[in-house]
């Protein structure tokens, strides 16, 4: 079985936990040592081997893939990353790496950005439709534990294999019909499907003919070009006559929302139905999430129902049951040209990454992270100068050819306009204290002379 992970999305509704530089499926919440990502790599191996991954992701996004697969200890290039030029929706994605896998295969897409504890469960879930595969496409359905107005609901017909023919799709709906969806035994989307390469290609031959021609022919770039923007959903599941709904065994969390985050957090709760990570002071105060930034006091005083969320550069304090329209917050901030849209104070880079201690007229304080075996490209910046303190680990450092190693607790300047470079040869990561100073600070002030990464 092949799995395809779907890992290109932005997920705003979680800013500013989740940016449009690091979405939430690369992200490692509070209490889970692997991001939700590198959790979904770990479910597909259950069902076939490194090989037969397939990820679908976008160019920014292209090496935080390879940096969280090689976390778990796998090189990079054993899964297939298939990058998208532009984003055009699910359909013209998915069947891009459809035409990539070729064959007859079962195909299984995944989400990236969903929290499913019981993999086991999932991977039995996924094998009950694999003799169906060929003869229909399964969406996998979640029971309701809620009258949820986040996702869409399929309403489940006559039996099918292990699943039901899928009698309609409906769109997100308000409250009021929602409830009556769960009461008439509805399942929630879960975005994940299940079918036989050759039977998918017939389907969107059929029914997504504009889609079908856009990858006849030509190259990637040129196909997504070509392709209309559109939707599995739209594009395929409501149209055709062979879907099918398989409901789920196991658990499913789509954290979409703040709101979601008291079932996925759940146990970590006080007698007032508070949630908090780090010692959070509640008085007379009843359903709040708070989601802190490190060593900072929280108190909150009479209050009920908020979720409160710091990042250092941004802070959210939102009524828990209106967290869908923060993505309203993420639009303005992009009118505005608000880099905290998309940028974490910690900004990850294919050799680490690197966080914002200060940020001054004419000064900036960044702490580096490189890891083992890698190095930042050779360059040289016309407008500032830096000074790099090593905390831990030793560095490797190059200024106009010249090499020499910095231990802990030593330095070393680049005055503006020299080439240099900085490395990690040792076995640990190495932690770099950064002072810049200059008339302009800004990250495209930088010409590279070599890099790893082709930058």
């Amino acid at each position: 079985m092949k799995a395809i992970i779907m890992a290109g999305g932005s997920g705003t509704r979680l800013w500013p936990l989740s940016r449009g530089k690091y979405p939430k499926q690369f992200i490692k919440f509070r209490g889970f040592s692997r991001s939700l990502f590198q959790m979904t790599v770990e479910r597909c191996l259950k069902l076939g081997g490194l090989a037969d991954i397939f990820v679908l992701t976008v160019k920014d996004y292209e090496f935080i893939v390879r940096l969280q697969i090689e976390e778990l200890g796998y090189a990079a290039d054993s899964v297939v990353i298939i990058v998208e030029p532009q984003q055009k929706n699910t359909l013209p994605a998915i069947y891009n790496a459809v035409k990539a896998i070729g064959g007859n295969e079962t195909v299984v897409v995944m989400t990236s950005d969903h929290l499913i504890r019981e993999a086991d469960k999932l991977a039995a879930d996924i094998k009950s439709g694999e003799q169906m595969a060929g003869e229909c496409i399964f969406a996998f359905g979640v029971k309701p534990t809620a009258p949820e107005t986040g996702f869409g609901y399929i309403a489940p017909g006559e039996p099918q294999g292990a699943g039901y023919r899928i009698k309609e799709f409906k769109e997100k709906p308000d409250a009021q019909t929602a409830k009556k969806y769960v009461e008439q035994g509805y399942y929630w989307n879960s975005g994940m499907f299940l079918f036989g390469a050759d039977m998918f290609v017939n389907e969107v031959r059929t029914y997504a003919p504009d889609v079908y021609a856009a990858f006849e022919s030509g190259t990637a770039e040129q196909s997504f070009e070509r392709t209309p923007s559109i939707s599995v959903d739209y594009g395929i599941m409501e149209k055709s006559a062979r879907t099918a709904v398989l409901p789920l065994s196991s658990d499913w969390d789509d954290m979409g929302s703040f709101y979601t985050f008291y079932d996925t957090f759940a146990g970590n709760e006080d007698d007032s139905g508070n949630i908090g990570f780090d010692g959070e002071i509640f008085i007379e105060s009843q359903n709040n999430l708070v989601y802190p930034k490190e060593e900072k006091v929280y108190s909150l005083v009479g209050v009920h129902d908020l979720v409160v969320i710091d990042q250092g550069d941004a802070l959210l304090i939102c009524d828990k049951n209106r967290t869908q329209d923060v993505k309203q917050v993420v639009g303005t901030l992009k009118e505005r040209k608000d880099a905290r849209a998309d940028l974490h104070l910690t900004e990850f880079r294919p050799w680490g990454s690197f966080t914002l201690l200060e940020n001054g007229q004419f000064y900036k304080i960044k702490r580096l992270t490189v890891l083992q075996g890698k190095q930042l490209s050779y360059q040289m910046h016309y407008h500032r100068s830096e000074h790099w303190v090593v905390v831990t680990g030793t560095a490797t450092v190059i200024v106009d050819g010249a090499e020499q190693m910095v231990r802990s607790n030593e330095s070393v300047f680049i005055p503006a306009g020299g080439r240099h470079r900085l490395r990690n040869d040792g076995k640990v990561p190495l932690e770099v204290i950064e002072v810049q100073s200059g008339q302009y600070l800004g990250e495209d002030d930088i010409v590279r002379f070599e890099d790893d990464f082709g930058r």
